[in-house]
């Protein structure tokens, strides 16, 4: 087993955290990959007909039930079109401490980023909590999304309802 350098050890830092893109209309998000749990094609997924029309429905994923948001509904208000670069992202909503699924188009490419150029985007969120930092990046401006931010209290409950609370 090769043991890296410290020379490596430091490039590696140097290069950045490892982020997955992907498009919201023509603008590019990104998600830290320590948050994702698993990409997936699309899939069927079940109606959930009392919820947002943003929540996009629920699956199976190893034996735990999973509710999925389409991000592009939740953001821009339009649903996201099923292509062959359209993903299934699960990621670790840690305020109820359970998987989220996302619906992402063109989730395709990861990038390294530097987390310390990320900056403020001067804008209040209001509603969009999930609303990160902005980055320059040669692929052009980059915002992050906050997973924790994604789920107004409301709509967390609905999906991620306590024990004892489930019908």
């Amino acid at each position: 087993m090769n043991t890296p350098s410290a020379g490596q050890v430091s490039l590696s830092r140097e290069a950045g955290e490892l982020y997955l893109l992907f498009n919201l209309d023509q603008d590019r998000y990104a998600l830290n990959v320590h948050e994702v749990v698993e990409v997936l094609p699309l899939r069927r997924l079940k109606a959930f007909p009392q919820a947002p029309a943003w929540v996009a429905g629920g699956f199976e994923y190893r034996g735990a039930s999973v509710p999925v948001i389409d991000l592009l509904m939740r953001a821009c208000g339009r649903p996201a079109v099923a292509l062959i670069s359209t993903r299934l992202v699960l990621v670790h909503y840690r305020p109820a401490n359970r998987v989220l699924g996302l619906v992402l188009e063109k989730a395709t490419d990861t990038l390294r980023l530097q987390a310390s150029a990320f900056r403020d985007s001067g804008l209040k969120p209001g509603d969009a909590q999930y609303l990160g930092a902005l980055q320059d990046s040669p692929l052009g401006l980059i915002q992050c999304i906050e997973v924790a931010g994604l789920l107004p209290a409301d709509v967390c409950a609905l999906l991620f309802p306590a024990p004892g609370d489930a019908a």
